[in-house]
């Protein structure tokens, strides 16, 4: 899966971790391995600019999905058997969703994994427009952003006791390079 990831934004954010959460979303839905996404972080007038030319709407926001008009409309990508498809452009202002996250009591990290995910899903089809639709996509966000956050928490924790076990075992390493000391005869 190819996921390119431009921060014009001006805030540092690991972008790592937000290819992370995009990756995480699109295995989670099936998507073709081969699949391309494009995630890019841009700043609040940039947004601006761009929330109002394609929404038609004053101000910035926190994530627009642009999704390739190549895509049979018909039928969403993460329906099975569907091959390599370019996806399209999820774009993320981080100085407005870290209000948001202010907000929401958790960090800028965080509200932009979700933010990830939502722009995943509304690349993927989803809409919350209407109230079933809203209800759909949203259990679906909640539940990617919890198996994404468990399985990062595993990972960190299994990164931890890695760590752990090599220093127990260099110290035995250690142990194992000196002679052996037999005890004396009788």
């Amino acid at each position: 899966m190819s996921i390119e990831i431009a921060n014009e934004s001006g805030v540092g954010v690991d972008e790592g971790s937000i290819v992370s959460a995009a990756r995480f979303a699109l295995d989670r839905m099936g998507v073709s391995p081969l699949a391309e996404l494009s995630v890019l972080l841009v700043e609040l007038d940039v947004m601006a600019d761009l929330h109002e030319r394609w929404m038609d709407l004053p101000g910035p926001t926190d994530v627009m999905a642009f999704p390739m008009d190549e895509l049979d409309s018909a039928r969403r990508p993460d329906a099975a058997g569907l091959g390599p498809a370019l996806l399209g452009d999820i774009v993320l202002c981080p100085a407005f969703a870290k209000d948001q996250a202010k907000k929401a009591g958790h960090g800028l990290l965080d509200e932009l994994h979700l933010l990830t995910v939502h722009g995943v899903l509304h690349l993927l089809g989803y809409d919350h427009a209407e109230p079933a639709e809203e209800r759909e996509m949203f259990t679906l966000q909640n539940r990617i952003l919890a198996d994404f956050r468990n399985a990062r928490d595993e990972a960190e924790r299994a990164a931890h006791q890695r760590s752990a076990d090599d220093k127990v075992l260099g110290a035995v390493g250690l142990d194992e390079q000196r002679p052996l000391q037999h005890p004396e005869e009788d």
